[in-house]
C-alpha cells in the first residue's frame, strides 16, 4: 500500500525569548493511503505541531514532509482540518458552513452540485432535516458532525482531526465515534488524529503512533488488528484492553524522559 504521508527526519524549535525550543527530533512516521492514524503522546510534545506541518501551515527546520507523492512547501488545499472548537459561521446555516470550502477550492461547481454534496455527508451524520439551523441551534456533537461534514466534503487527500472530540461529554464522544467509522465505511478518507484518549485511538485507528516526550520522535507504533466494523463494546474485548494497556506502558514511558503529565 503507498503511502499517503511520510515524514522524514523532521526536526522543528520554536523562537522564544529564552531561546529556541524544541518540540521534534528527527521525526518519521508514514501513513498509508486509506488508513487512519491516531498519534497519541505526553501533552506538549509536538501533536498540534506535527498536524500544521502536514497541512503544509509551517515548515521543518530540518527534514522533509511528503503528502501524496510531493513535497509539502506550502498550505494544501487538499487537506481537511477539524478541531476541538468546530468553528461556524453563525450568520450560515448548517448547510452553507458546510459547504464553504467547495466555494473555495471548487468555485466554478454548480451551487445545486455543492448543496447536494453536502446534503448527502449531513445525511450520512444523522443531521438531515437541519440543513437550514444556525450553529447556535445545534448542539455540541451536532456542530461537531457538522464541522466533520465540512472538513471532507471536499474529498480531501488527508482529514487531520485534533483533538475534535475533547471537549464533548463521554456518551457524545462515544456516539461521534461510531459516526466517524461509519462516515469512513461511506466515504473512505484517509486521517490522522491527534488525541489525549487511549481509547478513542484504539477505537478510530489502523495504526496508534506513540510520540516520545519532547522533543519528540516517534517512540512505538501499535497497529490495532481489530474488526473494520467496530462497535464501542469491542474496547471491552481482552485484545483491545490488553492494546490500551500497552499504549498506556508507552505512554508511561514517554513521560519520564520529558516529565510531562499526561
Amino acid at each position: 500500500m503507498q503511502n499517503l504521508i511520510d515524514i522524514k527526519g523532521v526536526t522543528h524549535a520554536y523562537k522564544t525569548k529564552h531561546g529556541p525550543l524544541p518540540v521534534l527530533d528527527n521525526l518519521n512516521l508514514a501513513v498509508p493511503e486509506g488508513e487512519f492514524a491516531a498519534v497519541v503522546g505526553p501533552s506538549g510534545c509536538g501533536k498540534s505541531t506535527l498536524t500544521r506541518l502536514v497541512a503544509g501551515l509551517m515548515k521543518p527546520d530540518r527534514g522533509e514532509v511528503w503528502l501524496h507523492g510531493e513535497l509539502v512547501k506550502s498550505p494544501r488545499k487538499t487537506v481537511g482540518m477539524a478541531f476541538q472548537n468546530p468553528v461556524m459561521l453563525e450568520w450560515r446555516t448548517i448547510l452553507e458552513n458546510v459547504i464553504l470550502p467547495l466555494e473555495i477550492v471548487a468555485p466554478t461547481m454548480p451551487k445545486a452540485q455543492k448543496e447536494a454534496r453536502a446534503v448527502a455527508l449531513l445525511e450520512m451524520v444523522g443531521l438531515k432535516g437541519f440543513e437550514t439551523k444556525r450553529p447556535s441551534e445545534l448542539s455540541g456533537g451536532m456542530r461537531q458532525r457538522a464541522s466533520l461534514c465540512r472538513a471532507i466534503v471536499h474529498k480531501p487527500d488527508v482529514l487531520i482531526m485534533d483533538e475534535p472530540f475533547g471537549a464533548l461529554d463521554n456518551f457524545t464522544r462515544e456516539d461521534l465515534w461510531q459516526t466517524m467509522r461509519d462516515l469512513r465505511a461511506k466515504e473512505p478518507f484517509t486521517c490522522v488524529l491527534i488525541t489525549h484518549d487511549l481509547r478513542e485511538s484504539v477505537f478510530l485507528g489502523d495504526q496508534v503512533i506513540v510520540l516520545s516526550g519532547r522533543p519528540a520522535h516517534t517512540q512505538y507504533v501499535l497497529n490495532v488488528d481489530l474488526p473494520a466494523d467496530r462497535t464501542i463494546d469491542i474496547l471491552y474485548e481482552p485484545k483491545a484492553v490488553e492494546m490500551l494497556h500497552l499504549l498506556r506502558d508507552q505512554i508511561r514511558i514517554a513521560q519520564g524522559r520529558d516529565g510531562d503529565i499526561h
